[in-house]
């Protein structure tokens, strides 16, 4: 399948100061098979490392750092002769800082191996701020990215073009169709090829609980947390605490007698991995909003559409039929879809009953107020009210209908929330 993160490798490689390279992301979103399949395609050969609990490899990089020394021994370890312009070394399931922090010895002013680290933990970034790396995140599908998987890139184009233009889109009602499908099978690559060969529901609610399951072992088999069991009611409860009329986290809602100090520490290490995304409450709005928001309010939400599908025991009848439902999964798109876009996420609450579902900032330091409905005839008044109180001069609805603009409100479709993130 194409994926976005194919052409940032292309330039990538081109760079001329180029540094080792950490992917990062969540398990199973194709990080691995996207960096195999660039390196197929333009390198001799491929040099891969899998560093999960491998010791050989672990003191090797303990002792060694000079880096003609260092490439001679991978190339013993991994049977392939290493090139330094024309073989990629992968170094998989990267967990251990004194490898990670070696991989800078392969790529610097004397010598010029291409390098790329893979992990699924975020924690390790940190132990690599400040060293000379390059970073990139890598998710799963997203909505285009889905499009284009289902031959449907000239619709992809066709919304970034009405999202540009401010124009309707001719093929509305066929992108609503697709991201309808989108919702229920969420953009795991292996949940998008089961829907490609036209699996069942069963079958497709069967390997997303097998992914489901892969997440929680990583936090089962994770050397640092400390609770995991906690942890793992964190995931665990999410369904419920958006499925409530009030969708700020509740501790209460895991267990009877929770409190925030019990849990404060597991969902930190869940958000810092991004195995969940968090929303911060504000009741104001100034720039920067990060100086606005309630530390002790938020909302989590899930990072796959079609994960969290599938924990809601949800079928087809039931997006079509309950609004509410349907409003619970467009706000968790919309979270995972500006989180993965790199906006951090606030929502907008009054001392009275307004709230604006996100508020976000670009890069440039402009506030986006963005409110969701599904009812046709509901008005933008929490919007409304927000816009005038701050001054903020425009405001994006999310609805089922297509492109518009009435007044300092642009509406766009659902389907059309992924080109936000081409403006941040």
């Amino acid at each position: 399948m194409e994926r976005k993160i194919d052409e940032f490798f292309h330039k990538w490689k081109k760079d001329l100061i180029r540094k080792p390279l950490i992917l990062y992301g969540p398990k199973q979103v194709g990080k691995t098979f996207s960096a195999l399949n660039f390196g197929e395609k333009e390198y001799k050969n491929i040099a891969y490392f899998n560093t999960d609990n491998n010791k050989e490899l672990l003191s090797l990089f303990k002792k060694e750092r000079q880096a003609d020394r260092l490439v001679l021994n991978l190339s013993l370890i991994c049977g392939e002769t290493i090139l330094e312009d024309d073989t990629l070394l992968i170094f998989d399931n990267l967990d251990e800082g004194i490898i990670a922090k070696g991989l800078k010895s392969l790529s610097n002013q004397q010598v010029n191996y291409h390098v790329i680290g893979i992990t699924s933990r975020r924690s390790i970034l940190q132990e690599l701020k400040g060293e000379e790396f390059q970073f990139k995140g890598m998710y799963q599908l997203d909505f285009e990215e889905y499009l284009i998987a289902h031959n449907e890139k000239s619709l992809a184009e066709l919304i970034k073009d009405s999202f540009a233009r401010r124009k309707t889109c001719p093929f509305h009602k066929v992108a609503m169709d697709l991201f309808q499908r989108y919702i229920i099978t969420g953009g795991m690559p292996e949940v998008v090829k089961a829907d490609l060969r036209d699996a069942t529901d069963y079958e497709l609610d069967a390997i997303k609980q097998k992914i489901i399951d892969v997440y929680e072992k990583e936090v089962v088999f994770n050397k640092t947390l400390i609770d995991i069991p906690r942890s793992l009611d964190v995931i665990e409860s999410i369904p419920n605490q958006l499925n409530k009329k009030n969708k700020k986290f509740q501790y209460g809602t895991i267990k009877t007698g929770s409190r925030q100090k019990d849990y404060e520490k597991s969902i930190k290490y869940l958000v810092d991995n991004q195995l969940v995304y968090r929303s911060f409450k504000i009741k104001e709005v100034k720039s920067p909003l990060t100086s606005c928001k309630i530390k002790d309010s938020f909302k989590l939400y899930f990072p796959d559409d079609g994960l969290l599908f599938t924990m809601l025991h949800l079928n087809k009848k039931k997006i079509i039929t309950d609004d509410d439902i349907k409003e619970l999964l467009y706000e968790n798109h919309i979270a995972k879809t500006l989180t993965e876009g790199g906006y951090s996420l606030y929502y907008y609450q009054s001392e009275g009953k307004a709230e604006v579902n996100f508020v976000v900032q670009n890069r440039q330091g402009t506030i986006i107020p963005i409110e969701i409905t599904t009812k046709k005839d509901s008005k933008a008044k929490s919007l409304s009210v927000l816009m005038s109180k701050y001054t903020v001069p425009q405001g994006i609805r999310v609805t089922e209908n297509n492109f518009s603009t009435k007044k300092d409100i642009r509406y766009i479709p659902i389907y059309a929330v992924f080109c936000l993130n081409e403006n941040q």
